[in-house]
């Protein structure tokens, strides 16, 4: 039995006579109508009159459920769940939550764009097309170039379409029909069928998975460096007296290329030969500054006046504008932070032998600030 009309398709021989046919096809009023090339043929888009596609609204709002969702997940975090104070930092501290922000923005725009596009656009799961194998569409995918008017277009008349292509210098006219299997074109995405071909592959997705991380993957020869005599973090030990298996470096380990400390356990000799060797150059305060802020601001104050911003969780420190603090030598202030004193811990892990020479001019800068002479305010 006769099946129903989707479509007329034509050919055309070149690219430049494809162009014309378009621009002929948009004049005559037709709305329905696709075009077929081997390749993306340039002003194409224009030629067809096409509208902006609707799936940059899918990729916006995709985007910025990303960004809402991984800002608002670790406000909650650093606020309610698990809130902690690091180096100095506030709870809410927005620039460290930019990189996850940004990823998951990404990750959510571009993934669910994808499956927007597949699902309701390509009306997945149906993958069936009228035109598929067709031999139009097998010209069109190799060295053709055809139009396709649909019969669902207001002003198709089988045969003043054929007339229209004839008209145009088009070949190889045909009708295409639906199939009777292709009428099931449009099949919703939850039909049963469709359903259970996807739990099955996920069956045998994590069936797989889990054979492979528990059982495989701890079979000859993969286990040798599991069996082999070994010992974890935190794990204890029998060998050592204290039963500790983590050990320290040992005594007097040094870096490759680093020198070692030479006043270890001398404060004295720090004050009386160490010397700063940065120059008192703006560059040099706005380093000491900024790290200033970081690692000493917590217990010592913004202006070093001893006045912790952590509201009493540590012993608050004596001044640093105190007259034993200001007549000490830098190399004696150099040596506190690099060896640590009483309950301050050394920072010498944390601050390059730089930038702790660094903090000591800006120390110098807030003291002089702080008691400054009438000779400094003329």
């Amino acid at each position: 039995m006769d099946t129903p009309v989707y479509s007329l398709t034509a050919l055309f021989p070149t690219p430049d006579a494809l162009m014309q046919a378009v621009a002929a096809t948009v004049k005559a009023g037709y709305t329905r109508y696709d075009v077929h090339a081997p390749y993306p043929v340039h002003g194409m888009d224009r030629a067809m009159k096409l509208t902006t596609s609707p799936l940059g609204y899918f990729a916006l709002v995709f985007g910025l459920l990303g960004a809402v969702g991984a800002v608002g997940l670790m406000t909650w975090v650093t606020l309610v769940d698990y809130p902690l104070v690091i180096g100095g930092k506030p709870f809410w501290s927005w620039p460290a939550f930019v990189p996850v922000a940004f990823e998951i923005t990404v990750l959510l725009a571009s993934v669910l764009t994808v499956v927007s596009m597949i699902v309701i656009f390509f009306k997945f799961p149906n993958n069936s097309h009228p035109l598929h194998d067709t031999p139009y569409m097998k010209r069109v995918s190799t060295d053709g170039f055809g139009i396709c008017i649909e019969a669902a277009d207001p002003l198709f008349d089988e045969q003043k379409v054929r007339g229209f292509f004839a008209s145009l210098g088009g070949t190889d006219i045909a009708v295409v029909h639906y199939d009777l299997e292709d009428r099931r074109h449009g099949a919703k995405m939850f039909d049963l069928k469709f359903i259970a071909l996807l739990a099955t592959v996920a069956l045998v997705v994590a069936a797989s998975t889990y054979l492979m991380l528990n059982v495989v993957l701890y079979a000859p020869p993969y286990n040798w460096m599991m069996l082999q005599r070994k010992m974890g973090a935190q794990e204890a030990s029998a060998l050592f007296k204290n039963g500790i298996g983590m050990r320290p470096p040992v005594e007097g380990t040094i870096a490759r290329g680093v020198m070692p400390y030479p006043y270890k356990g001398k404060p004295d000799d720090a004050g009386k030969f160490l010397v700063n060797p940065l120059p008192l150059t703006d560059a040099t305060v706005a380093t000491g500054r900024a790290k200033f802020l970081t690692f000493c601001s917590p217990c010592h104050g913004n202006f070093g006046s001893g006045d912790s911003r952590l509201n009493g969780q540590f012993p608050n420190p004596p001044t640093l504008h105190s007259d034993k603090v200001r007549t000490w030598p830098d190399g004696s202030i150099y040596h506190v932070m690099t060896e640590g004193q009483n309950v301050m811990p050394a920072y010498a892990s944390q601050l390059t032998r730089d930038e702790r020479w660094a903090i000591v001019h800006y120390i110098r800068v807030l003291q002089r600030a702080h008691n400054a002479k009438e000779s400094d305010l003329q």
